[in-house]
């Protein structure tokens, strides 16, 4: 009996210590861990030759570790082992609840609002900066990612009621042999998802004017929006405008029309222009790449869009009949 108990003790040893775990393996699920437990198991016993009743003892514990494998019970070391199946059926059920929710606002109108509301409209907050999950909203980079010196943060202000967006700028290239420029820092939102990760976009076709209200030390700035439509030869084009910050302790409200965004691609101003289509607005961003090299800082209360009656243009730039031919039959 004292060796029959030793036995046990040490298959229990090895089958809980030595089997791989179902919360390293995610994307294998229990069913090959219990194959991997069995088959060390089968050779631990064909090994030490054990007895009839410590096979049963043995399939009598690898049961139950079946079962609490499937109901997420705690193992005897003290962790929970996560079920694979039911971890994608949950994300499958709050994926289906959400296009519930998406249909369902579609249904009453535009962002789920009346459509009386929504054409009465003449202004709208879309990104404001209360609280930390609003930074969760926005992505910084900088030359950092290709070898540069430049740092850039992303924080709330002091009373949060605002986000400071502060750094160092440094334009010296990076020693790698292949980048020759270096000196920019930048911040963009995240595009939005709907269910089941899809993408979506912002509808601003009823304004016809950006409205921000930041706080600078002079530098200028480059307000870039992103727009995504379903037309190949147009998908992730950037307009571009340049927004100039004032300095000293005031805040400053900046409006810039729609219609004076011009279309840049990697920095550079196409030859062929045209007007930024408001109803497949993926993203907005802001980059500082002025070359001046030292600290920076600019925080900005929100960011909105509306109505500026007294703008009529719809779009500043001209084409030439050259360069766009299409334009002009």
């Amino acid at each position: 009996m004292a060796s029959i108990h030793k036995l046990l003790t040490g298959t229990y040893i090895h089958r809980t210590f030595l089997r791989p775990r179902a919360e390293l393996l995610p994307f294998v699920g229990n069913h090959f861990v219990d194959y991997s437990s069995s088959s060390l198991q089968k050779k631990v016993a064909s090994a030490d030759r054990v007895s009839q009743q410590g096979k049963k003892t043995e399939e009598g514990l690898q049961g139950c570790d079946q079962k609490e494998a499937a109901l997420d019970a705690p193992s005897p070391d003290g962790t929970s082992e996560v079920s694979f199946e039911k971890a994608i059926r949950d994300e499958a059920i709050e994926h289906f609840r959400r296009l519930k929710d998406e249909i369902v606002a579609h249904l009453r109108g535009p962002d789920g609002r009346p459509i009386q509301e929504v054409l009465m409209e003449q202004a709208r907050v879309v990104w404001q900066f209360r609280k930390k999950e609003d930074l969760d909203k926005w992505i910084v980079t900088s030359d950092k990612t290709i070898g540069g010196r430049s740092e850039i943060f992303l924080k709330m202000s002091k009373n949060n009621r605002s986000a400071l967006l502060y750094g160092t700028l440094s334009s010296e290239a990076p020693q790698d042999g292949d980048s020759n420029q270096s000196g920019y820092c930048a911040i963009v939102s995240r595009i939005p998802r709907g269910a089941f990760e899809r993408k979506l976009s912002y509808d601003w076709s009823q304004f016809n004017t950006l409205y921000l209200r930041v706080r600078g030390d002079g530098r200028p700035w480059m307000v870039n929006i992103r727009q995504d439509t379903d037309f190949i030869q147009r998908k992730n084009q950037m307009y571009s405008y340049f927004m100039f910050t004032r300095g000293g302790p005031y805040w400053q409200e900046v409006k810039i029309p729609f219609s004076k965004f011009f279309f840049s691609n990697q920095g550079r101003i196409r030859d062929v222009q045209g007007p930024l289509v408001l109803d497949k607005i993926s993203s907005i961003g802001f980059t500082l790449s002025d070359k001046v090299d030292g600290p920076f800082f600019l925080e900005i209360d929100f960011i909105g869009v509306f109505t500026d009656p007294a703008h009529t243009e719809e779009f500043a730039y001209e084409n030439s009949p050259a360069l766009n031919p299409r334009l002009f039959k």
